[in-house]
């Protein structure tokens, strides 16, 4: 059984992570507004704060001993520069100060595939926020997926041809499978396995690795 602090337990993955946490028989603490509490899913414990501001939350983290960080901007487009600048970017080390504030052993971050030809601003604030959560000094899992595939997020299923005619050219391969789609039921699974083993140091999950994760 382990502890966990979530940010973003009330989104599209949050509140579905949240509930498989719980259902594996871990103890969820999640991070909300006042007004989003009751999206918080049953068996987790609200925690009231800002996620853009770790003073408001660190010192209720505990007894934790991994934080899953999952904020940010609704459905990342090219035209967001300034969201992820204001949301992403602070978010992530409002979530690792208040980590490294509250000694948690593990922290695990949905970072974001690269690199890719396209999305640049979004692939600048995750890498960034990868480097300020090892700058922290915490031990951390990355994962790195490029477009999750679930429900209201299905138009890139149209692009599997295309990928797959990319992965069998040597000089497409890795770019392909790097930025490759997975689904939500793999990406959950993903995280639940990032919970359930945490390591010290920093383990990166790409596609590949999310797509292989099989919670025990």
């Amino acid at each position: 059984m382990a502890h966990v602090f979530v940010t973003g337990g009330t989104g599209y993955i949050g509140q579905r992570l949240v509930t498989r946490l719980i259902a594996r028989g871990h103890v969820v603490r999640a991070l909300t507004r006042a007004s989003s509490a009751s999206r918080i899913p049953a068996g987790a414990t609200p925690v009231i704060g800002d996620a853009l501001d770790a003073v408001t939350f660190r010192d209720q983290i505990a007894p934790a001993d991994t934080l899953v960080h999952l904020v940010g901007t609704p459905h990342p487009g090219p035209a967001k520069s300034a969201q992820f600048e204001a949301i992403d970017w602070v978010s992530v080390q409002a979530a690792a100060d208040a980590a490294a504030h509250a000694t948690v052993a593990h922290m695990v971050y949905v970072s974001v595939a690269h690199p890719a030809p396209v999305m640049l601003a979004y692939q600048s604030v995750r890498q960034r926020g990868e480097a300020y959560i090892t700058s922290r000094g915490l031990s951390a899992t990355m994962l790195r997926p490029w477009y999750v595939l679930g429900p209201g997020h299905q138009w890139p299923r149209l692009l599997a041809p295309f990928y797959w005619i990319a992965e069998q050219l040597p000089s497409t391969r890795d770019g392909a499978r790097r930025c490759g789609l997975v689904t939500l039921a793999q990406m959950l699974d993903a995280l639940v396995v990032a919970v359930e083993s945490p390591m010290h140091g920093t383990r990166v999950m790409d596609v590949p690795a999310i797509r292989a994760a099989r919670p025990a």
